[in-house]
């Protein structure tokens, strides 16, 4: 079993940052991979960012360069570092770890853009 806890999240005018947090507990040692998704009202959930144990990272087709994902492997905790927000990154920011198999996700914390 692993739990995720997520934190970081709120409201921000557009052009804004927003750092993200979640740390895992648990099963840690199974962990290779996290991440994030998001899912906005109305869509589907998105891939936003993803970090291998390696320290490979991946990024969805919209970040263009304004996000940055990081993981501290002492501290079991990955990181998305947010800048330049625009309205459309409103949504529910969902962080996760596959485990054998399993998808283990946060509670999610809500990011909201807006003037």
């Amino acid at each position: 079993q692993v739990q995720l806890v997520e934190s970081g999240g709120g409201s921000v005018q557009p052009g804004g940052s927003l750092r993200l947090s979640c740390a895992a507990s648990g099963s840690i040692s199974s962990i290779v991979d996290m991440g994030w998704f998001r899912q906005a009202p109305g869509k589907q959930r998105e891939l936003v960012a993803v970090v291998l144990r390696s320290g490979r990272k991946n990024y969805g087709a919209f970040v263009k360069g304004r996000f940055h994902i990081s993981r501290d492997n002492g501290k079991n905790t990955v990181y998305l570092q947010m800048n330049s927000l625009k309205p459309e990154d409103t949504a529910v920011y969902l962080c996760f770890a596959p485990v054998a198999g399993v998808n283990y996700w946060g509670q999610g914390t809500q990011v909201t853009v807006s003037s």
